[in-house]
């Protein structure tokens, strides 16, 4: 007993001291005429002056790796140079400061309840400043062939293919689609890659590196010779001293509001594709709770994360025959070794995956709903020609290689759902039975009625798929249709092949929405009607130039969906806008070009193709239950190569940046509303760093993936 009352004695002589400390650095700033910071227990906070004052709009980054996970929160100096870092969990911190102009202050280390003043570094050259600038900036310096050496007119380019289409490969739906470019680990070449006769040589060489070697070399080998001679052109421009066209404005406004949390979790080979935090639909769901990893092709390891305790676990992901085959090589996305050695791991194998989990979604009672895995591709027999299953019927299915699954956190019991189509995205929609929508079915879309499910257990009965019909005889109905390779028959109805990428139910009507990628690409809509698949009518919208190349797209309250464009914009289309017939002959996917509108990403563009943003943004969501903070149905996309999100409010565009550590990439993200009462603290948005290669990131080898919180104070001192 006496311990204790030493202790607490102790204890409180530690805290009364700490906040002497801190009211007698608040007098030191007064006294040196430094604008006074207001700080609790839990934050850290001060001043960040330079040679002529203050300095406006740097970020305060503070790090510790006392946790077990990493833990590095950043902030953005008010316009007195003011900052507040504010609740820190217990440990010693590492604090500095980085902005657009210097080099990184001399590094500080402190604790929560301290004041500390930090010393600004002027970048003593162009070059020093620009290390700190976001891969959009270097990437961007890239040459683009010019539209007339297209069709033919240049033999070192496929003369198929168009300029929007080289974009297109170039950007979001090719090589942005799987890691970021721009950052210093990929203008640069590694030492370690080997020597070569020609910097071209080297990008060839590099292409092949890894388990995604194939799929890097065929992309860049499907775009012609002068794209290897135009990323060599790059980055010996680089390494000659040649710096980016543009120079990034400091944040402002609402940006030097936000305040990102990162957590690092999984480990420094296995990279993670996506995180779920909350129900969709309602996002108190989860309050507090832990996040659920989606490690794709890189493991059947689901990392856990607990962002109160900032612990993280594991749970291995089964699926129902062990002897399966693993879900890597030919058709898939990675192969089983490496094309050609990597120079971070050389030629061991780091992927390894049979579930391969692509993203998650969760329910209304916090289970998690896994487009993952459960058996080979051959489907079972009532997917099949002669099974009495209704969509089978109408559309037997032989293949599907990812399926669902569903996780029970509190049981850990993890069930299978064998589904006759492939997925990739999950979503629940806003009707009685919990239907989760999936995209990634290709000629079909298919559903699982999540309520028969849990009733039954009977994957069989609660599932359904519907091809794609356009009512273009005009009737209103389902008909006999011809198939997409047929002449179109004005008796008839017209089969197409347009698989969802991003799957979107709409909580206005119950229809469902998908993003169609290819170029130009197309917003999908599909009418379930009365009986699904027999009652079932689809429409297609084509983006219409400058618009191209759709990947990621969600949908607002309103039935407006937002998409993430390769062509440099977020594109909106608004079906209430169409003037013409939504059905019918002339209803194929030009029909309605005044539904869309066009709002470019920030930051620089490539030279030479006109106003353009060099953005490459791989998914947008709508946060339709102002879980960040802006407001009710703000669109916001994945900024790939701005480090960070990028919101669209009131015409402008707010980026959520990542400054530290360089490189930031997510594949999605999710918003989650912890505590409605707690204003600011209780909101948030959640991503992971979707990086394929994690090691590429500031940092290097050894650096393992993160969750972020994006969060949004109503003013920098906010604590």
């Amino acid at each position: 007993m006496m311990h204790l009352i030493r202790f607490r004695r102790f204890a409180t002589a530690a805290a009364t001291l700490a906040l002497l400390l801190s009211a007698l650095l608040l007098v030191s700033n007064a006294q040196q005429g430094r604008p006074a910071v207001a700080i609790d227990d839990d934050d850290i906070g001060g001043v960040v002056t330079g040679a002529s004052g203050p300095e406006a709009g740097v970020w305060v980054i503070a790090e510790t790796r006392d946790l077990q996970v990493r833990y590095i929160k950043s902030v953005v100096t008010d316009d007195q140079g003011r900052f507040v870092v504010p609740d820190l969990p217990k440990a010693n911190y590492t604090v500095w400061a980085r902005g657009y102009g210097l080099i990184d202050s001399p590094k500080m280390t402190t604790a929560p309840g301290r004041l500390v003043n930090l010393s600004a570094t002027r970048a003593p050259t162009p070059a020093a400043a620009a290390h700190y600038y976001p891969a959009i900036y270097w990437y961007s310096m890239l040459k683009i062939p010019a539209a007339d050496e297209f069709g033919g007119k240049n033999p070192s380019l496929p003369a198929a293919l168009t300029q929007p289409q080289w974009l297109d490969s170039m950007r979001s739906n090719g090589c942005i689609g799987c890691h970021q470019i721009g950052q210093q680990s990929t203008r640069t070449i590694p030492a370690s890659l080997g020597t070569f006769a020609s910097t071209e040589q080297a990008w060839i060489r590099r292409v092949q590196s890894g388990q995604a070697g194939q799929q890097m070399s065929g992309q860049m080998a499907a775009l012609g010779s002068v794209a290897f001679k135009n990323f060599a052109d790059w980055t010996d421009r680089i390494a000659k001293g040649e710096l980016p066209h543009a120079t990034p404005q400091r944040p402002q406004g609402a940006e030097r509001n936000i305040v990102v949390t990162l957590r690092d979790w999984m480990n420094e080979k296995q990279y993670l594709h996506d995180l779920i935090a909350s129900d969709r639909r309602n996002p108190t769901v989860n309050a507090y709770g832990p996040l659920y990893g989606a490690p794709e092709y890189s493991s059947d390891e689901m990392p856990i994360l607990d962002p109160v305790k900032n612990t993280w676990t594991s749970f291995r992901l089964p699926v129902r025959d062990p002897q399966m085959p693993l879900n890597l090589g030919p058709g898939h996305a990675a192969a089983l070794d490496p094309m050609a050695p990597s120079p971070y791991w050389g030629a061991e194998r780091i992927w390894e995956t049979r579930a391969n989990n692509h993203n998650s979604m969760l329910d209304k009672t916090g289970r998690v709903w896994l487009a993952a895995s459960v058996r080979g591709a051959e489907t079972p027999a009532f997917c099949r020609a002669g099974s009495d299953h209704p969509s089978a019927k109408l559309f037997p299915m032989e293949r599907s290689v990812r399926h669902i699954a569903v996780f029970d956190p509190k049981t850990k019991k993890y069930s299978f759902v064998d589904t006759c189509f492939s997925t990739h995205h999950p979503q629940f929609g806003y009707d009685a039975n919990d239907t989760l929508w999936t995209s990634g079915g290709g000629p079909v879309v298919g559903w699982v009625n999540t309520k028969m499910f849990d009733a039954t257990g009977d994957a069989a009965k609660s599932q359904g798929w519907t091809a794609m019909i356009l009512d273009t005889n005009g009737n209103g109905k389902r008909d006999a249709y011809v198939e997409p390779n047929q002449p179109m028959d004005p008796t008839k109805d017209k089969r197409v092949v347009a698989g969802f990428y991003a799957v979107m139910p709409s909580p206005v009507d119950g229809s469902v929405w998908g993003s169609f990628r290819s170029n130009p690409g197309a917003v999908v809509r599909i009418a379930p009607g009365a009986n699904p698949p027999e009652t079932t009518l689809t429409e297609v919208y084509n983006v219409p130039l400058p618009g191209f190349g759709p990947r990621g797209a969600d949908i607002d309250s309103k039935g407006v969906v937002w998409v993430s464009l390769a062509s440099g914009h977020m594109g909106s289309f608004d079906r209430r806008k169409c003037k013409g017939p939504l059905n019918g002959p002339k209803a194929t996917g030009d029909h309605c070009p005044e539904g869309w509108s066009f709002y470019k990403y920030p930051g620089p563009g490539f030279q030479g193709i006109g106003d353009n943003s060099a953005e490459s943004s791989y998914y947008s969501w709508v946060d339709q239950h102002n879980t960040f903070g802006l407001g009710n149905d703000v669109p916001m996309s994945t900024g790939n190569l701005n480090d960070g999100l990028i919101a669209y409010k009131d015409g402008r565009m707010i980026v959520l940046r990542v400054p530290y550590p360089l490189g930031f990439y997510a594949k999605g993200f999710d918003g989650r509303i912890d505590d409605p009462k707690a204003g600011w603290k209780g909101r948030g948005l959640w991503a992971a760093n979707g990086d394929r290669t994690p090691w590429l990131i500031e940092g290097g080898k050894g650096t393992r993936p993160f969750a972020a919180h994006f969060q949004l104070r109503p003013d920098p001192l906010a604590k």
